[in-house]
């Protein structure tokens, strides 16, 4: 079933004194988060997904989540693909994290919130299927994310396939769009969905608000 929201892609900036701040306000359960951080590697995403834009401007997000809402110790949590550095231990792939974890403004001085208006089922089937490719231990690909990147440099290769796809693997935004792919929403019709990028998502006509906190300039 398709979100029955018929509003048009919509921009809000925020105000709002901190990231924290910022997610506290906007990031309801079921919602999409994209933020941009300022390390090497988040830049250098950023940077490659220049192609996507006409003004050939970076991309200011590098990486996507879904919101899961607060839970019973009174913090906001999400559901993401990712690689996550820790001091004892190494998290690769589908994981669930408090939002705290993009709270400093400086590593992360852009960041967004998506609302697609999603019905209590939409939110409810997006957050359970998460949660089932988190249980499943489903696997963030990076050979995926190299193929994305190497398409960039011939755009026809991003309508087909990704060519070194693997099963239960998906990086960061293609986790997302799986998962709004339950619900009929698609961010870029006509990219396959382990060829969905962040900009993508940020890009994407499909009827939602996207909230915006005042930019920091970071470069």
């Amino acid at each position: 079933m398709k979100a029955t929201s018929t509003m048009s892609p919509r921009v809000v900036a925020v105000n709002a004194p901190s990231n924290a701040d910022f997610f506290a306000r906007h990031g309801r359960a079921g919602t999409v988060g994209l933020v941009g951080g300022a390390a090497f590697i988040d830049r250098m995403i950023r940077r490659s997904q220049r192609k996507l834009n006409a003004d050939r401007e970076w991309s200011q997000f590098s990486h996507a989540f879904i919101f899961v809402g607060p839970r019973e110790d009174g913090a906001l949590w999400a559901l993401e693909s990712d690689i996550d550095f820790h001091r004892e231990r190494v998290q690769i792939g589908v994981q669930e994290n408090r939002v705290e974890k993009y709270g400093d403004e400086k590593e992360y001085p852009h960041v967004a919130v998506l609302d697609f208006n999603l019905t209590p089922p939409q939110v409810k089937r997006v957050i359970g299927l998460g949660l089932d490719l988190l249980a499943r231990r489903t696997q963030y690909s990076l050979r995926e994310l190299l193929a994305v990147y190497m398409s960039l440099k011939k755009p026809s290769s991003r309508l087909g396939a990704n060519k070194l796809a693997r099963e239960r693997a998906l990086f960061c935004s293609a986790f997302v769009q799986h998962l709004y792919s339950a619900v009929n929403i698609d961010f870029a019709p006509g990219i396959e969905t382990k060829l969905t990028l962040p900009e993508d998502i940020a890009q994407t006509e499909a009827p939602h608000t996207r909230y915006m906190r005042v930019p920091v300039t970071d470069r």
